[in-house]
């Protein structure tokens, strides 16, 4: 009965935080350090990467489902712990069945559309401003792992399949970031282009980590994936104790009237219910 109560509870107010500039730079941030933290654990010990990896995802998940109402280091840190997690899901086929990213990237676009689409047909809206009950912080969460795991795929595809190099990643996925806000603005569906942009920050995110910590030989200027993350980590902490402290990313922080018409200022998923 406890558990059934949990899977069908309803919030106040969304789980998630308020989508402006500082939403976008966190985000940015735990995929660099989910990359980077990723291969650092991975040449420390495997099975640490392992329990680190795989047991802070569903500890953090775990933490999250059950909590009440949003707050800023219990969401960030799920979001952290997803980026480590998301980036062994789409390395794994890789590593053990030798398949090409771009093949991986496609599986991982056919699963996002599928739990997308079904996300959709039973809630009625894919709006970050909606979730506001259990089940669709769960269609959420899904969603999120799955932008991780292709996102990863895609980055990777275009620096080692295409043999692109960090760099070229770093200035493609640069300019593809801001091409959701552009078509926003220009009447596009704002939820479609949230979660355009959502993906694209794995592959922008990886791909800068990537470039400073791997060696000269291998494309990147050497700084060492335990030094990137090490520095991830400061500015992350740093970021999300700001929000903790300054509540700036509750839900409607950043609406206020503009001649008459309420806004979301610096908000790219404007969708209602």
């Amino acid at each position: 009965m406890a558990t059934r109560a949990l899977s069908n509870r309803s919030f106040r107010a969304p789980k998630v935080p308020e989508v402006f500039l500082l939403f976008w730079v966190v985000k940015l941030l735990t995929t660099g350090i989910g990359e980077a933290g990723s291969d650092f654990l991975g040449t420390v010990s495997i099975p640490l990467a392992a329990v680190v990896g795989i047991g802070g995802f569903f500890l953090a998940l775990w933490y999250q489902l059950r909590a009440p109402a949003y707050h800023p280091i219990r969401y960030w840190v799920t979001v952290l712990m997803v980026a480590l997690f998301g980036t062994m899901i789409a390395d794994g086929p890789h590593v053990a069945l030798g398949s090409p990213y771009y093949v991986d990237a496609t599986v991982y676009l056919i699963l996002l559309a599928g739990l997308l689409t079904w996300w959709q047909r039973s809630e009625g809206t894919l709006s970050v401003h909606s979730i506001t009950t259990a089940r669709r912080e769960r269609f959420y969460w899904g969603t999120v792992l799955l932008t991780f795991g292709l996102g990863t795929a895609l980055g990777d595809t275009f620096a080692i399949n295409f043999g692109l190099g960090f760099v070229w990643s770093i200035v493609i996925f640069g300019i593809a970031i801001v091409v959701p806000f552009g078509l926003w603005r220009a009447g596009l569906d704002a939820t479609l282009c949230f979660w355009g942009s959502y993906v694209l920050t794995r592959p922008l995110g990886a791909s800068v980590a990537d470039w400073l910590g791997k060696s000269h030989k291998n494309g990147g200027i050497g700084w060492g994936d335990g030094t990137v993350t090490g520095l991830g980590m400061l500015l992350f902490v740093g970021f999300v104790a700001y929000l903790t402290i300054t509540h700036s990313d509750v839900e409607g922080t950043h609406s206020h009237a503009h001649d008459g018409v309420p806004m979301r200022t610096g908000n790219l998923d404007l969708a209602q219910d």
